[in-house]
């Protein structure tokens, strides 16, 4: 009788699936088409399905439970190590100032881009490297997961910088420390359920908190803050090549490519549809403002603690700010931000191995989901397993420049920032693929100032750059 059962409900909801993917007009045929990953994610819909039906407290936050989630990885990876170090840089290097509310505006800049990503996830039921393949030809396809996937790899190497620092300074030996953080990266996967891995992560993320407390240790006032916000928290000494650089790697940490490919990815494998739109808005909403609250708490800590005491940390390695928190405040101050950087580079290193192996089965046509066994999709997990070892490998490279590296691939994320999110706005203002879930004039007119920007910022620190002989 079991086994009858299951056999209906599969059956049921495989006519459930089909009628969400037709749901959407599409110039397409390979969009409407049901392909092997739309029926391994069936049981992850069922049980949706089967929860919406139930009308007791308990099963409607499990409900919520199983419905959020990308969001908050997505923006809590975001506050990387390299994220991490970049914020205590710029809390070192100028106080509390103008970035403290840059960084509160960057709060609503991550939604408005991330917000895009869920709705075309939950409307077309492709990751967002399937949909630049499929709407914009094969070139523009394998230009943006070649792309995608260097770039990810060159973050990764600043993850395990930021892992392997935290464990070097709490007395764990660099290979020791690598290669138990390679190990439990990849053992992670052996649980082969999207939705279990997701949570597990998201427990790991939940160390990004730790800084909190941390700036509340320094005791700022409400004065210090409110200088931020006014003309008084504009930097007026120093050199303005940093103060732009600064502002551009800030950006970077913010907002970068692999977010867009990683959430839309995860909300797919996921098995999120339209009508589940509020919960992954209000997932992306809760995120985002934790993490503009996190990279707010870090730049407050370092200002009170570093820029006050006059340390000059703009070639400090991830190393160095453990080791100077722990003799300016005191060396529970040194682990506490020891154990957020071993986190935020733990987390990232997962959403970014993640998110090169989706799009490179969503552009190759292969098997690419974490719902899937080792054996079903070799190739996915063969990038994921390769982008792991590989940075773990390069960071063991006896005397590599990894100091200013951290801060320069920030500044590559901002770079390559508008082509991404160029391909995100024509595809969610594509009618035929989203239907009535397109973009308002609203959120269109905040996507082209944010792409605006975003190029602004890049020429200004090009012409300082240039004008400057390279220097920073």
């Amino acid at each position: 009788m079991r086994a009858d059962h299951v056999s209906k409900d599969i059956s049921k909801q495989t006519k459930i699936t089909k009628a969400h993917l037709n749901d959407r007009p599409s110039r397409t045929v390979a969009l409407d088409e049901i392909k092997s990953e739309d029926i391994v994610r069936v049981k992850e819909r069922l049980r949706i399905e089967r929860l919406k039906s139930e009308k007791s407290l308990l099963k409607k936050i499990m409900l919520f439970l199983i419905l959020t989630g990308p969001g908050m990885l997505v923006m809590l990876a975001d506050n990387d190590a390299g994220g991490v170090i970049t914020y205590a840089i710029t809390g070192a290097t100028y106080g509390i100032s103008i970035f403290i509310p840059f960084l509160i505006l960057m709060i609503f800049v991550a939604y408005i881009v991330q917000e895009m990503t869920v709705r075309l996830g939950a409307v077309t039921h492709r990751g967002h490297a399937e949909l630049i393949f499929s709407r914009f030809g094969k070139g523009w396809g394998l230009f943006s997961m070649g792309d995608l996937v260097i770039s990810n790899f060159l973050t990764m190497i600043t993850e395990f910088i930021g892992m392997s620092a935290a464990l070097l300074f709490i007395g764990v030996p660099l290979v020791l420390g690598v290669l138990i953080s390679t190990a439990v990266l990849l053992f992670i996967l052996s649980f082969r359920r999207y939705l279990v891995i997701e949570k597990i992560i998201l427990a790991f993320a939940i160390l990004n908190l730790v800084y909190i407390p941390l700036a509340f240790i320094t005791h700022p006032t409400i004065a210090q803050i409110l200088k931020a916000f006014s003309f008084a928290g504009i930097p007026r000494t120093g050199s303005l090549t940093i103060l732009v650089f600064l502002l551009v790697a800030n950006l970077g940490t913010t907002i970068a490519p692999w977010m867009l490919f990683y959430q839309q990815s995860a909300v797919v494998d996921k098995g999120s549809i339209k009508e589940d739109l509020f919960y992954g808005r209000l997932d992306t909403f809760i995120g985002a403002t934790i993490m503009g609250i996190v990279s707010v708490a870090i730049v407050i800590f370092t200002a009170l603690t570093l820029h006050t005491a006059g340390a000059g940390t703009l070639s400090y390695t991830d190393l160095d700010f453990a080791n100077t928190i722990s003799k300016v405040v005191g060396n529970y101050a040194g682990v506490l931000f020891s154990i957020g950087l071993f986190e935020a580079g733990f987390v990232a290193a997962f959403a970014l191995a993640s998110s090169s192996a989706w799009a490179f089965g969503e552009v190759m046509d292969l098997p690419h989901s974490l719902n899937r066994k080792f054996s079903e999709a070799k190739p996915f997990y063969a990038v994921f397993f390769v982008s792991i070892i590989g940075a773990a490998l390069i960071v063991l490279i006896p005397n590599a420049p990894l100091g200013l590296f951290t801060l320069l691939v920030q500044i590559a994320a901002t770079i390559l920032m508008p082509p991404a999110l160029m391909f995100l706005y024509f595809l969610v203002n594509d009618r035929s693929l989203m239907g009535d879930k397109v973009n308002g004039k609203i959120m269109n007119i905040a996507v082209v100032a944010i792409i605006v920007g975003i190029i602004a910022m890049n020429t200004i620190l090009a012409i300082l750059l240039v004008k400057g002989g390279g220097q920073i």
